[in-house]
């Protein structure tokens, strides 16, 4: 693990922002950290990168407490912060100097990620003169110039258009690739299931979910299949309610009901079947409905379900 954080407490005043909050993160996997606002998860980023201290519990980097670790670790913070009046190939090597990159390594490896983030042209222009967009663009690169281990990406996708969110997407995944840990932060829930391997759900500074995305989206699938065929009898055995949907039906199923049991019927009718699957749950359903206690797809959390740590 890279990355354990075990029964962290962390409190401002009266409010507490951080309660007892476990869980770890594997080496090289791209890991989804969300929760509604105000659910704790900057300041769990923070504690993490030693940027402030916990109340209680204890946290290890790469194998040392996380001030021992900082020249390992790249973040994005989600309130940004470039000096303005820097040039923007001045501002990358600075930073990365400040980890210890010697000169002339951060200079090639910054004119590099320019390139990737087709910010090359503007690299001897002050960081002020760049777009929103293009800050954001710059803002990234700087937290990855220094070749780090851990990534933490807070909402790394905001301001950016479709075109740049899909270029940031591609050197995340190629940084994935070559086994970086990234660890994400944000509220656009596609594209954490683009994404992401694993991830931990917070509200009110606790666990609601934890474990991998496919076992989640299992835990709630809806009692419904999606079937794409001519027509659907609608005496099927186990189906209480058939509804067309764009060339195809969703059929609600009966408590209990199986999909394979389904399907038998439907080849047993000689329905001429052209896609059948269980009705896919949008992660957006299963955050609200894990926050907010309600159903996700047909499903309600019963008591003592709501994690897979």
């Amino acid at each position: 693990m890279v990355i354990q954080v075990q029964d962290l407490m962390k409190r401002y005043g009266d409010v507490v922002a951080v309660d007892g909050l476990s869980f770890e993160v594997e080496r090289g996997e791209m890991f989804g950290l969300l929760g509604p606002n105000g659910a704790g998860k900057t300041t769990t980023i923070r504690v993490i990168m030693d940027i402030i201290r916990p109340d209680e519990g204890r946290v290890m980097v790469l194998g040392q407490p996380p001030g021992q670790a900082k020249a390992q670790v790249g973040y994005l913070p989600e309130e940004r912060g470039l000096y303005r009046n820097l040039k923007v190939l001045d501002t990358l090597v600075y930073l990365a100097e400040l980890k210890g990159v010697p000169r002339p390594t951060a200079r090639e490896r910054a004119m590099h990620l320019l390139e990737r983030v087709e910010l090359e042209e503007w690299a001897s222009r002050k960081v002020k003169d760049l777009s929103r967009g293009m800050q954001q663009r710059l803002q990234f690169v700087a937290s990855l110039v220094h070749d780090p281990e851990i990534l933490f990406l807070d909402e790394p996708f905001q301001g950016l258009d479709p075109v740049n969110v899909e270029r940031i997407k591609d050197l995340m995944a190629e940084l994935h690739r070559e086994g970086k840990t990234i660890v994400l932060s944000t509220h656009q829930m596609n594209l954490v299931e683009a994404l992401c391997d694993r991830i931990l759900l917070i509200d009110e500074g606790q666990v609601v979910l934890y474990g991998p995305l496919a076992e989640i989206k299992r835990q709630y699938a809806p009692h419904a299949v999606r079937v794409r065929a001519p027509h659907i009898p609608l005496d099927l055995p186990g189906v209480v309610g058939v509804e067309p949907d764009d060339g195809a039906f969703n059929l609600a199923l009966a408590e209990g009901a199986r999909p394979q049991e389904v399907l038998r019927a439907l080849l047993d009718r000689r329905v001429e079947i052209q896609a059948f699957e269980v009705a896919p749950v949008p992660l957006e359903d299963i955050f609200v409905a894990a926050v907010s206690g309600e159903e996700a797809g047909g499903r309600r959390q019963e008591e003592g379900e709501d994690g897979l740590a």
